[in-house]
């Protein structure tokens, strides 16, 4: 696929979603969806490095997802642990920061401790950034922000949207996907989202393949970008 640079997004951010239909659609339990959606979305996110994209955020778990069975739970929170260890070693060689966001502090702390270490190992990288989204939630960010504005001591006449955004964990998104047919975004990165071109996609993540991925770069090319102009 050849896009020109300039045609293609700085920032990506996937929503996955639809992992345990995809188990039940395959009579797999639902464990193993939530295998296999980790799969694709490495290598969606392998495809978004090759083709020179800077960025890219997969909201893996949500707020809301704490609502969950605690062995469905304590599976994701497995994996993520394991997915961080393996990801900081390939990352490492690549030249890929990783950056790990949300209410860390619920999380055990085994993978409390994965996350840092990923984090660390790859600080100085900067060919490219992958967010993991963790244990978050679009208004906590928001909520977060504020409360590090107030706690640096800056008037309310002295605030601006450079402000707010500059004490966000994540910056604006050019190009948010979300797979499993759902058509909301949920929350997810709700500041920076404005003028995100948006793609709902009726894959469930576990069939979300590199090449759906160069199908969505090549339409959000030809987009007429105007932001309200």
């Amino acid at each position: 696929m050849s896009i020109e640079k300039n045609s293609l997004p700085r920032h990506i951010g996937l929503i996955t979603d639809g992992n345990r239909r995809w188990a039940k659609n395959h009579g797999l339990p639902s464990l193993e969806g939530h295998r296999q959606g980790f799969e694709a979305a490495k290598k969606v996110f392998r495809t978004a490095y090759e083709r020179g994209i800077k960025e890219f955020t997969a909201w893996a778990f949500s707020t809301e997802n704490w609502n969950r069975s605690a062995e469905e739970i304590d599976y994701l929170m497995k994996l993520f642990e394991t997915w961080l260890k393996h990801l900081s070693d390939d990352y490492a060689k690549k030249g890929v920061r990783i950056r790990v966001f949300g209410q860390i502090e619920r999380v055990p702390d085994s993978l409390q401790r994965a996350a840092a270490a990923a984090v660390e190992k790859t600080a100085q990288n900067s060919a490219a950034t992958f967010n993991l989204a963790l244990s978050y939630g679009g208004r906590d960010e928001i909520v977060q922000g504020i409360k590090k504005i107030a706690a640096a001591g800056i008037k309310p006449e002295d605030i601006t949207e450079q402000t707010v955004s500059k004490n966000l964990w994540l910056p604006d998104a050019d190009l948010i996907i979300r797979t499993g047919g759902e058509k909301r975004l949920s929350g997810f990165m709700a500041w920076q989202s404005v003028y995100a071109e948006l793609f709902f996609i009726d894959k469930y993540l576990p069939d979300f393949m590199p090449q759906d991925l160069d199908k969505i770069l090549a339409e959000y090319a030809q987009r007429n970008r105007r932001f309200g102009k």
